[in-house]
């Protein structure tokens, strides 16, 4: 058995229809605070950890930007913000394997855009236009089939 291979994914949001090709997903992480305790029965005057809050990072996604998917509906759930009011939705990645089934689900919940960002346009370059979009979240579950 081979080690999966990072390359092969798919991002989807809100209902499965909203799909689109990412190059790149990064801060799949989640943190818990270690809180230390001090019982006032330990005569050795250790200190234990016990958990604290749990935290979970900002998730980055990165994409070369198409023509056919322009937007792909990530401005208008921004523009949710301006609104007043966010829609909060919940972001799957999908680490995929040969035959495209899922090895491995990220499920980011209750995530919404708190960044998009264009590409660096230069007239003398010759790279790919990459648009990145940066969501916050309430936690991430991961599910393995």
């Amino acid at each position: 058995m081979y080690p999966m291979t990072t390359l092969h994914f798919e991002v989807s949001w809100g209902d499965s229809q909203n799909t689109s090709n990412f190059s790149e997903v990064s801060g799949l992480t989640m943190e818990a605070e270690a809180i230390e305790y001090r019982g006032g029965a330990d005569k050795a005057l250790t200190v234990q950890k016990i958990p604290g809050l749990k935290k979970f990072s900002n998730v980055t996604l990165k994409r070369g930007i198409a023509p056919a998917e322009a937007g792909n509906g990530l401005f208008d759930w921004y523009h949710t913000i301006q609104a007043g009011t966010v829609a909060r939705r919940d972001v799957t990645v999908s680490l995929l394997n040969e035959t495209r089934d899922p090895v491995m689900t990220w499920k980011i919940q209750a995530a919404w855009p708190v960044k998009i960002e264009g590409p660096g346009l230069k007239s003398s370059g010759n790279e790919i236009a990459i648009e990145t979009v940066e969501f916050a979240c309430e936690g991430i579950a991961i599910e393995v089939p």
